[in-house]
């Protein structure tokens, strides 16, 4: 599907980025363009990898210019930047709208100018029910996306959304500092005992992207059915997994946080379409005239739940510790802090 073919990642420098040029730098494809604003890393990887396949580009999806130019002759997208950090969306919220909602127009207003084919947006949990900004921020990128993916005729470019959890070990998630804690046998930091979180592995979060990327019609909405485990229990095994010393600290939930996650809403759980590991929510597609359109049904929102970090399959401490040691980060982690 990818033979020679050109494929964009904004933000692609991120955790998801490397982890798309892992899987593909091998494959048949044509060519990865890494598009973001941080040339360190960007360096890095190409020092990495030394491939002709990879090609960077310094841009900014907040720049229309920028982003358009870069999309030329581009055949796919997967559109990663985005604020993520909960706190600091919550200090900086127009940060948010410029890179979360404002980032997402102009790769999307950009990707139909261009002619490219297709392209996926990376959403998460937190855009469902919103309390926060960052999640307010990715709640208005979906609707971008859906708004656009039936406002326009004869459009040829695809855009649909994947939404997911916490994607354990990337960057900036709480796994790397619960594993550099418990290494240093200092109190492991957690906010709410209770706090339940989806668990799903960087190689799940790029699955989920390629299937979308497959199966996808137009503003379709795609969810991986994932477990959940307890911060608490998530903490535990951690310091099993290191043999720490460490005890737990409760510190109170920060700025924004929820107790559980929701992955698809009561709303639009009532729509969607269970295919194997996933759920698809198709896009609705009425127009503002809902009197051209006949109520099929009476269903009651009061019968469907929505899914959620609380009631979905919940990981005991042996379960997660069986998870997690597969990451390969984790023993980078634990010779990265022995080294030191």
């Amino acid at each position: 599907m990818f033979n020679g073919k050109t494929l964009l990642i904004t933000g692609g420098t991120g955790s998801f980025g490397k982890t798309v040029l892992n899987k593909f730098i091998d494959s048949n494809i044509g060519k990865i363009i890494i598009f973001s604003r941080d040339e360190k890393k960007q360096e890095e990887l190409r020092l990495k990898y030394n491939s002709d396949k990879i090609r960077f580009i310094i841009g900014d999806v907040r720049d229309y210019n920028s982003i358009h130019s870069a999309l030329r002759c581009v055949d796919f997208v997967f559109h990663a930047a985005a604020l993520k950090q909960v706190p600091s969306c919550e200090f900086y919220p127009l940060e948010a709208v410029k890179t979360n909602i404002i980032g997402t127009d102009n790769v999307l207003t950009a990707a139909i100018d261009q002619h490219v084919s297709k392209v996926v947006v990376l959403s998460t949990d937190k855009a469902v029910y919103p309390i926060n900004a960052m999640g307010i921020s990715k709640a208005m990128a979906e609707k971008v996306v859906f708004s656009k993916s039936k406002s326009f005729d004869n459009v040829k470019t695809i855009m649909c959304c994947t939404r997911y959890g916490n994607v354990m070990a990337s960057r900036g998630s709480v796994i790397p500092l619960f594993f550099e804690q418990a290494l240093k046998d200092q109190d492991i930091t957690i906010t709410d005992p209770e706090m339940t979180r989806f668990l799903m592995s960087l190689n799940e979060s790029v699955d989920l992207v390629l299937h979308a990327f497959m199966n996808a019609k137009q503003g379709d909405l795609f969810v991986q059915k994932a477990p959940a485990s307890t911060v608490d229990d998530l903490a535990k095994a951690i310091i099993k997994i290191t043999n720490s010393k460490s005890k737990i600290k409760i510190i109170g939930s920060r700025h924004g946080e929820k107790l559980y996650e929701s992955l698809i809403s009561r709303e639009e759980k009532i729509r969607a379409i269970e295919e194997g590991d996933y759920y698809r929510v198709p896009s609705d597609n009425r127009g503002l005239n809902y009197t051209l359109y006949e109520n099929e049904g009476n269903i009651n929102l009061n019968n469907v739940n929505d899914y959620t970090s609380h009631n979905t399959y919940r990981l005991n401490v042996d379960e997660i510790i069986k998870l997690i040691s597969r990451l390969p980060e984790v023993d980078n982690y634990i010779n990265r802090e022995k080294n030191w």
